[in-house]
Formats: C-alpha cells, sequence, structure tokens
C-alpha cells in the first residue's frame, strides 16, 4: 500500500460536520462565495468549490469572463474545470467525486457556516480562518494563517453534503461520496515573473473512512478568446511529461483573431517521494469521462495513459489524471497545481521551468519593493500628480529578507502609468524614473510629481504609480515591479462646481446613434468590465451643474421624460442614458430640460437633439 502521511496540525481542527447523516442533508443552505484576483495580470474567479471556472449557475457573479487574461482583453481561459477525486472505498467500491466537468453537476461545496466563504488575505496580514458556532465551539480551521503571495485566498469544501437541484446546486443520482473535506489555498503575485501565474494548494482530508488508490484528475476545457467570438472553436490540446502540464493554446486567426495570452497550462505537482512512483493519464475530447457511473470514471482517471497531443485547432476538452495515492482516515493528502497563462508555448514553458524554482526556494524569491503612495490634485482639463515618499510608505528604503545578494536596499526607480480605458488597461508608460549614475535603468534621475494636460473634462482617466527593484544576479532573479493593480486610481479631470445654473449644458448635442462613441479615445461609452457594448450604455452628460439641483426632461410637445436629481460638490456633471423613468429608450428628436436650483431656486431651461 502507498501511503503518503503529511499530517497538518493546523488542518485538523475542523468543524464537527455529521457526516453519517448525510442523507437528510438533502435540502441544504451553502456558503456559496465567489472572490476575484486583482494583483496580478490574470483576473480569475476563486470559488469555494471544487469547480475552477465559472458557470451560469454563478448568478450573484456579475461577469461573463471567469478567467481573464491579460486584464481588459475581453478573452476567456476557461469553461467546466475543476477537479475529480476518485478513490476506493471500503469493500473495494470504486467512487469518483466531481468538482466540475461537461455534462456534471458539481459534487464538491461549503457548508452553510457563513465563514465557509472564501477568505482572502494580503501579504503581511495574519488572520484565523473560520468561526465560532451557535453553541459557542470553535470552527477555526486554519488558525494564525499568514499570506505567502501578495494576495492569498482561502476556502474549505467537501464531497458529502448532498444538494438539492433546484436550490443551484446538484448531483448525480445516485452519488456515492468518498466523505473528503478539502482546504484550498489560492495563491496570487503582483510582479513578474510569477503575475501571470495562479498558484492552488488543495489539502485532502478523508473524514469517515481510509481511502485507498486515490487518484487526482483535473477535468480542464480552456476555450481561450474572445468570449464574445465563439472561444474555444479553435484550440487545441497539448501535454508536456517533462512537466506534468497540461496545455491549451488557441489557434491563430480564426473567429476570435489572434488572441494575446493565447495559452493556459496547469501543471501537476504531486508530493514529495511520489514522483518516480506515479502513473500519468491524459487524454483530449474522450467522451468516456462524461460516463455518470463512478466505474467508468475511475477506470479512465487510472487508465495509465498517454494519448497523442491534438495535431489541429478545432477545440476540445483535456484531461489530465495522477496516482495512486493512499489517504488514511484523517490524514492530509497535499496536492498543488499551477494555472499558468502565457503569450505562446515557449513562455509557458520557462514559467513552468520557474515555478519549479519557486516550490524548492518554499516560496521565498525576491519580492521587489513597495508601490510609492499617490496624491492627485484635479483640474479643469489637467491632473496633476504626486508619489513622494512618505514615513509610514517610503519604497527606496525598504529592505528584502529574500534577496540572495548584498544589496541592503534593492528599490531603483518608479515607473508612471495612464490609461484611457479602465483601472484593468491597456496601459501607456508615461515615464520612468531611476537612481542616476548606475549600472541598472536608464539613470533617468528620480522625480516625484507629473502633470497631464490637454485632457477633456467629465471624462474618466486611470493612472498607478510603480516601483521596480535592481535585479538579484545571485539568486537569480530579475528587477521585480509592483503591481499597476494596488496603486491605480480613477480620476476625472473638470472644473470647479458654478455657484448656481446657468451655464448647464448637453454634450454631445447633438448625440448621433451612427456614430461610435464607445471607439473614441478616450471612449466616451463604456461598457462595464467584462461585457460588450449594449444598448443600456448610450450616455449624454449634463455638465455645469451646481452642487444640488435637479433636472427634468421633456419632449419637444411637453410630455415627462425623466428626472435626474444631483448633489455633489465636486463633479459638476450627471449622465443619463436617454431612458425614460419607465424603463423606455427615447426616440429621435428635439428635447428640453429644466434645471432647478435646489439651494437658491434658480432656474434654466435647455434644449438638446438625439439622432438615432
Amino acid at each position: 500500500m502507498r501511503v503518503y502521511r503529511l499530517i497538518i496540525q493546523v488542518l485538523t481542527i475542523v468543524s464537527l460536520v455529521c457526516i453519517a447523516n448525510h442523507d437528510l442533508l438533502s435540502q441544504y443552505n451553502v456558503s456559496n462565495d465567489w472572490k476575484l484576483t486583482r494583483v496580478g495580470k490574470v483576473r480569475q474567479i476563486i470559488l469555494n468549490r471544487g469547480r475552477m471556472s465559472r458557470n451560469a449557475n454563478n448568478a450573484d457573479y456579475p461577469y461573463l469572463i471567469g478567467t481573464e487574461y491579460p486584464p481588459g482583453s475581453g478573452d476567456e481561459h476557461m469553461n467546466a474545470t475543476g477537479w475529480w477525486i476518485g478513490g476506493i472505498a471500503p469493500g473495494y467500491v470504486k467512487r469518483v467525486s466531481v468538482g466540475a466537468g461537461r455534462g456534471s453537476p458539481d459534487e464538491f461545496w461549503p457548508t452553510e457556516a457563513p465563514w465557509d466563504t472564501v477568505w482572502v488575505v494580503n501579504k503581511g496580514d495574519t488572520v484565523d480562518i473560520g468561526g465560532i458556532k451557535a453553541d459557542s465551539t470553535l470552527d477555526i480551521y486554519w488558525p494564525q494563517y499568514t499570506a505567502v503571495s501578495d494576495q492569498d485566498f482561502i476556502f474549505r469544501c467537501n464531497d458529502y453534503l448532498i444538494l438539492d437541484p433546484s436550490a443551484g446546486g446538484g448531483v448525480r443520482e445516485p452519488h456515492s461520496p468518498l466523505y473528503l473535506e478539502v482546504i484550498g489555498t489560492v495563491y496570487t503575485w503582483s510582479s513578474p515573473p510569477l503575475d501571470d501565474v495562479v498558484f492552488w494548494t488543495l489539502y485532502i482530508i478523508p473524514k469517515k473512512f481510509t481511502v485507498e488508490d486515490i487518484y487526482f484528475a483535473l477535468q480542464f476545457s480552456g476555450e481561450v478568446g474572445n468570449r464574445y467570438e465563439n472561444p474555444g472553436a479553435d484550440d487545441r490540446s497539448l501535454y508536456y511529461p517533462d512537466h506534468n502540464m497540461v496545455a491549451y493554446e488557441d489557434g491563430p486567426g480564426g473567429q476570435d483573431g489572434d488572441v494575446p495570452g493565447a495559452t493556459i497550462g496547469f501543471k501537476i505537482l504531486p508530493p514529495p517521494g511520489y514522483e518516480l512512483a506515479l502513473e500519468w493519464t491524459f487524454t483530449w475530447g474522450s467522451e468516456a469521462l462524461h460516463r455518470d457511473l463512478d466505474a467508468f470514471r475511475y477506470d479512465a482517471m487510472s487508465q495509465n495513459y498517454i494519448m497523442e497531443n491534438q495535431d489541429g485547432y478545432y477545440g476540445s476538452n483535456a484531461y489530465i489524471a495522477t496516482g495512486p495515492f493512499d489517504a488514511n482516515l484523517g490524514d492530509t493528502l497535499k496536492i498543488q497545481l499551477a494555472e499558468i497563462l502565457a503569450t505562446d508555448l515557449n513562455s509557458l514553458l520557462q514559467k513552468a521551468e520557474v515555478i519549479e524554482q519557486v516550490i524548492k526556494n518554499d516560496f521565498k524569491f525576491p519580492s521587489g519593493v513597495p508601490s510609492p503612495p499617490l496624491q492627485v490634485t484635479i483640474r479643469s482639463k489637467e491632473v496633476h500628480l504626486n508619489w513622494q515618499p512618505t514615513a509610514e510608505n517610503n519604497p527606496e528604503t525598504f529592505k528584502d529578507p529574500n534577496r540572495a545578494d548584498v544589496v541592503e536596499f534593492p528599490f531603483e526607480g518608479y515607473r508612471l502609468y495612464k490609461s484611457t480605458q479602465s483601472a484593468d488597461g491597456p496601459w501607456i508608460l508615461l515615464g520612468e524614473y531611476d537612481i542616476p549614475n548606475n549600472e541598472y535603468g536608464q539613470n533617468s534621475g528620480i522625480s516625484y510629481e507629473y502633470t497631464d494636460i490637454g485632457l477633456l473634462n467629465n471624462i474618466e482617466y486611470y493612472y498607478a504609480v510603480t516601483s521596480f527593484s535592481k535585479p538579484d544576479n545571485v539568486f537569480p532573479w530579475p528587477s521585480v515591479e509592483s503591481s499597476i493593480y494596488q496603486s491605480v486610481v480613477e480620476v476625472i479631470p473638470g472644473p470647479k462646481t458654478p455657484e448656481t445654473v446657468g451655464k448647464v449644458a448637453v454634450v454631445p448635442n447633438p448625440y448621433r446613434g451612427d456614430l461610435d462613441y464607445s471607439s473614441y479615445k478616450p471612449p466616451w461609452e463604456k461598457p462595464p468590465s467584462g461585457r460588450e457594448w449594449l444598448e443600456q450604455d448610450r450616455k449624454i452628460q449634463f455638465i455645469n451643474l451646481p452642487t444640488r439641483c435637479e433636472i427634468e426632461i421633456y419632449t419637444l410637445a411637453g410630455s415627462y421624460v425623466a428626472k435626474i436629481e444631483h448633489d455633489d460638490p465636486i463633479r459638476g456633471y450627471e449622465n443619463w442614458n436617454m431612458t425614460s423613468d419607465v424603463g423606455q429608450a427615447i426616440a429621435s428628436g428635439i428635447y428640453l430640460f429644466t434645471v432647478k436650483d435646489l439651494t437658491n431656486g434658480n432656474g434654466q431651461v435647455g434644449k438638446f437633439v438625439i439622432i438615432k
């Protein structure tokens, strides 16, 4: 019997779930939750389930994209992806519990405890993961958890709380669980070379009986490409045995065009000591995996077969499995997965090698320097930026204990970025300012301020200042830059709010429906991140508004259309999507508006034209 006993004391303090009475839990309200990674270049949904990708049942998840890379691209990279765990139960019964897969209901879910959500712990923070039950007993399943990466996510789920399908979940009928609890951690980093890596660790704990000959599998449907242009129609599945990695690559051109982040891969890192004894299976497009019977699925997971790589770009779903492992009752089996996003396959393989180095060093590597504080002064048609360090936040005196060289202060310089699109970019480098007279960088000299002029009033702009370090040539490790997404600020330039009405106007006037306002730079009309432009994103703007006022809109014939209330001492404008108070889009024509100053009673009348 192959036995791997990794007993982690902090993970054995678990909730006393009544496993024996699981049949009574067919109706169960779980703490279904999600969070979104923010610090690196991957926008990944993190769920407290066995699913690693979004699906239609995540009704409270408002975005269409679950794994966007790079940010702001609109490109999806995963669909129907999750882990499967198969094993031999007492009596030599084959059982498989499914995290996610095509045609399979999800079978790993959290409990109903309000703390069984997705926890987020940032670098430098330590928290107790769990809560206190109504009877005052502790359910702290990870006491004093300290973040490893720049942003950690922690969750807990199991395969034995059976859901009613009408409650948003569901199981195969019948479902015979392995009675496994899974505690997961997810690491994300803000700086290269790990800012396009999402690193998963799963602690698998048998709660009812010893499970023998465990096989761990990843059901992976990449579907790389623009979410609105049929992603996955021109992809292929690949396997790299030297890295124990399955990859998905988008084909050149096709309906979704050339995708900037064309590849995604999952590298499985089994527990130490198992490497030479493991069996591996890789298949793609296999219908056998969709059979509901556990015996068929277990045999598919354990077949020890490597299929030839897909030779054409016509879409598929991939499946990678490894084992066998054994886990005694109460022991912990640790499986790690590196989710890697890249522009091409060569970059993907290089990043897989970096991951191996990071694992060997127990996640200790040069981390760079923090971003400086960013202060913004807003004026009409311009913005003044200042990033002077403070005593509380001074990147220039930061010390990194994980460097292998003798550099006491690794700081080298600052970079200033701007985006006219969104807080996710794309970004324009406005300037780089680094220490002069040394062998690094451009030697341009340090600066702490910048004034951006010639801007449009009442339009959103985005700025960020990052810090970057000297490379560590001993480790070796490249220069590390702090994350744009940790320091980004939204700025809306504009004049001071007028004292009263009199100069209120509408822009654009006329509004022309034949123009693509979303293509302007900066765009006049912008849909929320994660979806395409819709009719409801049309916009005109009332400008030069006093602090407190009320706008009423009428047709030229005097019929009432809508009312807009304004109360803002800083922003003297209001946007309107040209929809009436009863939810109807207005037609082409001439419209009248009245503005009443609610402070002094003054009024103004004006008109605007809509051409659709």
